[in-house]
């Protein structure tokens, strides 16, 4: 009796043992088609993704297409300012005339600096990418360019654009403005524009302003009083509406249409990617937040 007791112990056991392992390797076999989650419909006429540890592509839909980028440009923009060497963020930079009359002129989104106002690098970079202000992206091109003129600072600035996008060995991207508002040869692609933005997130600086929502300026006046500016709003709605959003940039424009580069991280995990040509401001931040789940489902 007890031998057989001790009989239909064991084989109870083995019955156990082998359920046990076949309820691993289902587990297994149904942990796989996370990988398989059906590619999204995006309306963006291109669109990017990327997981940002490894820089494997998650996602891709006419990803080398150049098209227009509007201000995701200023990405490139301020991965300059910060490439400087011996960069003082609390330099003092005087805001002139012709940062003013330019928005002016181009109807330019704009951080409505105050001509005569001194306002640090670090502010214009607020500035630039916050409310997207091309007249901060005028004053840092002008402060960093090298020249006698402010149209040679200018375009060495933009040169500076340009070799830093051959250095990170992007083929279908080139610079003729500081802001996107190009003069028909301002390009690039939803795979260049991810991989600049994920350069740029190495930046601790960077990294802080662009997951930002809003930010308010104290600057000093011609008089030498404080002046406390307006405060800038972040442009990049995902910040408020998906959770674990930590930037990156918005554009737009007549040929650009709505685009937006976008990050975001869950479970130590972070997503980043482009859409560009969408059809407006909610499409873009809908189809953004399409590919992050996409991206994070594909991720595990």
């Amino acid at each position: 009796m007890i031998t057989g007791i001790k009989g239909t112990r064991v084989r109870r056991a083995a019955a156990v043992a082998v359920t046990a392992g076949a309820m691993l390797a289902t587990g297994a076999l149904t942990a796989a088609p996370a990988q398989a989650v059906t590619a999204p419909s995006i309306v963006a006429k291109g669109g990017y993704v990327m997981n940002n540890a490894n820089g494997s592509t998650l996602y891709t839909k006419s990803a080398d297409y150049r098209r227009s980028t509007g201000s995701t440009t200023k990405i490139m923009t301020a991965k300059v300012v910060l490439a400087q060497s011996n960069l003082n963020l609390d330099k003092k930079v005087t805001i002139q005339k012709a940062y003013s009359d330019y928005v002016v002129a181009n109807n330019a989104s704009q951080a409505h600096l105050i001509v005569g106002d001194k306002v640090t690098v670090r502010q214009l970079l607020y500035g630039l990418m916050l409310p997207s202000g091309c007249d901060a992206a005028y004053a840092l091109a002008d402060t960093y360019g090298s020249g006698t003129t402010r149209a040679a600072r200018v375009s060495n600035f933009i040169a500076k654009m340009n070799t830093a996008a051959k250095n990170l060995g992007l083929k279908n991207t080139h610079f003729d403005s500081f802001d996107g508002i190009g003069n028909g040869s301002n390009y690039s692609t939803p795979r260049d524009l991810t991989k600049i933005a994920s350069s740029a997130m190495k930046n601790s600086t960077f990294r802080t302003v662009v997951k930002t929502k809003s930010y308010t300026a104290k600057t000093i006046t011609k008089t030498g009083s404080t002046r406390t500016m307006n405060p800038w709003t972040n442009t990049n709605g995902l910040l408020s509406s998906y959770s674990g959003t930590i930037g990156v940039k918005t554009g737009s424009g007549p040929e650009a249409k709505y685009c937006l580069v976008f990050a975001a991280t869950r479970n130590g995990k972070t997503v980043i990617g482009t859409v560009l040509a969408s059809t407006s401001i909610s499409q873009r931040e809908a189809d953004a937040k399409k590919l992050l789940t996409y991206g994070f489902a594909k991720l595990g």
